[in-house]
């Protein structure tokens, strides 16, 4: 992968196809979360795909203590400017899809369109049962060094037990890179998740067109109580709250989405950019 040099910190990323671009910004735990989808040739094909590794994941820069949402939205707006991006579509999975909507938040210029793939919205119904039943018992295990153990109760919360062999399929090694970057994820994003806020009225603020997805597979979770509703409780939030929202279910996915149904995730998205072209702004 290349690296850009921003602040003082230094993002790993990828550049892929020509067009429009399309930048693509991972959720916790796995750095490589799209990378199935940068071999779509429904994207590829027609997009400038643009995916790199958030701080603290992989090879980009880790730094010491707190690092918030906004923090994750500024390095998004300047690995943009390195890449000379002035607007995009922007595509977001669990966590980072707050990201990105912090992103539209702070910088809506640039931001053409969002695709939120199932947003870590905690301020729903189940979440404080989801917290007590998943987020709790993980970073327990962390606290106390069992690192692998904490990825695998996490992983197992929310994309159910059957996670290990989708993932290694589409993406080898990642639950090993999981661990070694669990410190991000346990010791830096969630504390940061649990910090960020977003209201109906800044909802009300993010005019772009957004695709909510949510797969058709999500709320089936019987590991876990509470997440069997959570998926879908955020999904209709979305829908409830955002002004210019389309939903899309991802056929035959979990909360992995993409890692399970790449083609049908790269369709869903490139159908959706192109009801939206850059062209018309």
């Amino acid at each position: 992968m290349n690296r850009a040099v921003l602040d003082g910190i230094e993002l790993e990323y990828e550049v892929r196809g020509a067009g429009e671009p399309v930048v693509l910004v991972h959720a916790g735990v796995l750095a490589g979360w799209f990378k199935p989808l940068m071999e779509e040739p429904a994207l590829s094909s027609r997009y400038r795909l643009v995916r790199y590794h958030r701080i603290g994941y992989a090879g980009s820069s880790r730094i010491a203590g707190p690092v918030s949402l906004g923090d994750h939205a500024r390095h998004l707006q300047a690995l943009t400017r390195h890449l000379g991006i002035e607007r995009a579509h922007f595509v977001g999975h669990s966590s980072s899809g707050n990201i990105v909507m912090q992103a539209v938040l702070d910088a809506p210029h640039l931001v053409h369109s969002l695709a939120l793939l199932e947003p870590a919205l905690l301020g729903v119904p189940s979440g404080p049962q989801v917290a007590k039943a998943v987020l709790v018992p993980a970073v327990e295990r962390y606290r106390v060094g069992d690192k692998a153990g904490a990825v695998e109760t996490f992983m197992q919360g929310v994309t159910g037990p059957a996670y290990r062999a989708a993932l290694e399929k589409a993406l080898p090694g990642a639950f090993e890179q999981a661990v070694t970057d669990a410190d991000t994820f346990f010791g830096q994003e969630l504390p940061a998740l649990r910090q960020w806020s977003f209201s109906r009225e800044d909802a009300r603020r993010i005019t772009q067109p957004v695709l909510a997805v949510l797969g058709a597979k999500s709320d089936v979770r019987p590991t876990s109580e509470g997440a069997s509703r959570i998926f879908r409780e955020r999904h209709e939030l979305l829908l409830a709250w955002l002004p210019n929202v389309e939903p899309f279910i991802l056929s035959d996915a979990t909360h992995l989405l993409h890692v399970e149904n790449p083609r049908g995730m790269a369709e869903g998205l490139a159908t959706f950019f192109a009801r939206h072209p850059l062209s018309v702004r």
